[in-house]
């Protein structure tokens, strides 16, 4: 399941990696309790978490996504059908494809990547995604209350400390930002091939040039 949501990444992106999500993937609560610092463990519910762990050279990394969500999302298919019943459990699972995907394509070409980066760019991929998903399920429609149901309403973690609050809604910001350029640009008109080179520009960009290309003025 993870893996079909990396591919289709990398073929919006126009990039491949080496690795395999599904290689990286953890559901077992007791594993991720014992990677939880004690505060974590005490006070979040954790659906989805990419951990990284560095030694010297050795880099070691983790995806959790709650055991209950996969086996969601795997009776009831997105791409056979998405819809509001299994449209949260898509997006968690895809922000977590999103968070290793970005991680493991920088980390090939040598570039490091904040919180800031992975979280705007994780936005952007769930509604990106979900986007293509319902237009190709739908003769290409889109659902107008998309952008506003991923940008408008976000629920925050109440359990986060302030610096990441601060960069969860910083993320949200610039991501509904340029989102919501995309939408105007591209997806109400025919204009698909633009909307690939305008995606595949960004992702490619880093952390000050990712946010500058976002509030970009449509």
């Amino acid at each position: 399941m993870l893996a079909q949501l990396q591919r289709q990444l990398e073929r919006i992106y126009e990039i491949e990696v080496p690795h395999s999500v599904d290689d990286f993937l953890f559901t077992d609560p007791q594993i991720l309790k014992t990677l939880q610092s004690k505060d974590e463990c005490d006070e979040s519910v954790v659906e989805e978490r990419l951990f990284v762990v560095q030694d010297g050279d050795q880099v070691d990394v983790g995806l959790y996504v709650d055991s209950e969500v996969v086996n969601r999302l795997t009776q009831d298919d997105p791409a056979s059908c998405l819809h509001d019943g299994n449209l949260a459990d898509y997006c968690t699972a895809m922000e977590g494809v999103s968070h290793f995907l970005y991680l493991i394509w920088n980390a090939g070409h040598e570039r490091g990547v904040s919180r800031m980066e992975l979280e705007m760019q994780a936005e952007i991929d769930k509604y990106v995604s979900t986007a293509f998903l319902f237009g190709q399920q739908a003769s290409g429609r889109v659902p107008s209350s998309l952008h506003r149901w991923l940008f408008e309403k976000p629920e925050f973690d109440s359990s986060l400390d302030r610096v990441s609050m601060e960069r969860y809604r910083d993320a949200n910001y610039y991501a509904s930002k340029y989102c919501a350029r995309l939408e105007k640009r591209y997806l109400r008109r025919d204009g698909q091939v633009g909307i690939f080179n305008d995606l595949r520009r960004l992702y490619r960009l880093t952390n000050r040039a990712k946010i500058s290309c976002a509030v970009e003025i449509a």
